[in-house]
């Protein structure tokens, strides 16, 4: 019965560790983990920029630094300094943490739309830098 129970213990453990990692050493915890650096493109890939997504401030309010030459793609949009994420998928970008410049939906795939302004349309994607848990 001991003998039994080891083995069960034994799959067990082992079932742990596969639902955590892929087969391939990557764990499924670090795939999960979001981007930080994205790049933001304007009307269908007509200019774009570099915005990276930094330290978490408070629940959804994370710190963002934006590239000096987005200012081309929506003027104004270099002021913001922060990120805020809705519980509704959405992201906000702010000078302040709270009136939005600009305001992002979720797209298909790991990017985002803007929709407010409605003009010019933006989409953000994220390059591939995962956070290093904020």
């Amino acid at each position: 019965m001991k003998v039994l129970s080891a083995l069960i213990a034994a799959a067990a453990l082992v079932g742990g560790v596969q639902l955590f990692h892929d087969g391939n050493g990557e764990s499924v915890a670090n795939e999960a983990a979001p981007s930080n650096t994205y790049r933001l493109v304007a009307n269908g890939d007509e200019g774009d920029c570099a915005v990276r997504r930094g330290a978490s401030i408070s629940d959804g309010l994370s710190l963002l630094t934006v590239a000096a030459n987005c200012r081309r793609l929506l003027p104004g949009i270099e002021r913001a300094k922060f990120w805020r994420e809705q519980n509704d998928g959405t992201v906000a970008f702010s000078a302040n943490g709270t009136d939005p410049i600009v305001t992002f939906a979720a797209a298909d795939g790991d990017g985002y739309e803007s929709y407010a302004p409605a003009l010019p349309l933006l989409s953000l994607a994220a390059t591939g830098n995962k956070k290093s848990g904020d």
